[in-house]
């Protein structure tokens, strides 16, 4: 009789799950749309970040200048009825720049004083961290609690984000002179790496048309915090089956240059592996893609379709993966391409 009511269960919460993956349809396309208007030919960029928006992870987007990233950020942003903040990174901003501190206020009537915190940038629902990689250590840290624990401790006291809270940065691969990489600590903190390519000529030349004339394109507000939250609670509802989630487990235990799933690639050309998080970014995002197909289950499919962005910056080549021009993607491709599908569902 348990089981029998465990089942109706699940078949139930299935169901109302499926009932809602229109809606969610709908949302997405409505923000994506709006999205396009400003952004042209990174239509895979835009659908990762998209998707780190309804999982309520973050995003890291990687690229050249003048590829558009910091304007996809921004189009996203009035796409959205959200708090949007930037922040520039360079060497001399200070973690107090991004965080906020305390002042001493002075009462006019009476003459008191007492200690006030000033909120900073990082408290607003969207931020862009630009060329994140161009401010120090010491003040990219200040970013890693907002990052994961959604707050700010000052002065002993703990200041909770708003919600939703979405962090996307940028960063810029060919200019290291004056910057500092992000530590794997703080990129596991980003829900995925977005490797922003050049457009074609046929993307070009609608860029030329879209930003050379007299009229610009505009972007209306589709979405607000209370429907995004709600639409986020609702990815985390789709189910996924044991050996469903055994593959995404086996996915990133494959990376573990020591461990029993690595591939031959993996074993010589990797330092370390992904961590437990590059694991719930393959579900995360594998709920994403089945709502997107009308499913309220997790396929093989969907896991493979986020493998590559949730997983290129959670893997360390080492040096001869270096040396030999290993890139991280290729590693992971070939974890895709090669590591069994069918169960096996550790006991």
């Amino acid at each position: 009789m348990a089981d029998e009511n465990t089942s109706a269960a699940g078949g139930n919460a299935n169901s109302d799950v499926l009932a809602q993956a229109d809606a969610f349809r709908k949302a997405y396309a409505q923000v994506r749309e709006q999205v396009t208007r400003m952004i042209v030919g990174q239509d895979e960029i835009i659908d990762g970040v998209l998707t780190c928006l309804f999982v309520g992870g973050h995003a890291l987007l990687e690229g050249v200048p003048g590829l558009g990233k910091t304007l996809l950020i921004r189009s996203l942003s009035e796409a959205l009825s959200l708090h949007f903040s930037r922040i520039q990174f360079t060497p001399d901003l200070m973690p107090a720049d991004i965080t906020g501190t305390t002042i001493v206020v002075e009462d006019q009537a009476t003459g008191s004083r007492d200690f006030q915190f000033r909120k900073g940038p990082i408290f607003a629902e969207i931020v862009l961290a630009d060329e994140i990689n161009r401010a120090t250590p010491k003040t990219q840290a200040a970013m890693l609690e907002s990052m994961q624990e959604k707050s700010v401790t000052v002065g002993g006291t703990t200041y909770p984000m708003a919600k939703p809270f979405f962090v996307m940065a940028t960063q810029n691969p060919i200019e290291q002179e004056g910057t500092y990489p992000l530590p794997e600590a703080q990129l596991d903190r980003f829900f995925m790496k977005l490797e922003v390519g050049y457009a074609s000529r046929a993307d070009m030349h609608e860029i030329l048309k879209r930003t050379t004339m007299a009229s610009s394109p505009t972007i209306d507000p589709v979405l607000d915090g209370k429907t995004i939250l709600q639409l986020q609670s609702l990815v985390r509802r789709v189910l996924i089956a044991p050996h469903i989630q055994d593959y995404a487990i086996r996915c990133v235990l494959a990376t573990h240059p020591d461990g029993e799933f690595a591939t031959s690639l993996s074993k010589q050309f990797l330092r370390f592996g992904a961590s437990p998080r590059g694991a719930q970014a393959l579900v995360l995002g594998g709920k994403v893609q089945a709502l997107l197909d009308g499913r309220a289950h997790v396929s093989v499919d969907d896991i493979k379709k986020v493998l590559l962005p949730c997983l290129r910056h959670r893997v360390l080549l080492n040096f001869e993966g270096q040396a030999e021009g290993i890139t991280e993607a290729m590693v992971i491709n070939d974890i895709a391409d090669h590591l069994p599908v069918e169960a096996m569902v550790a006991k």
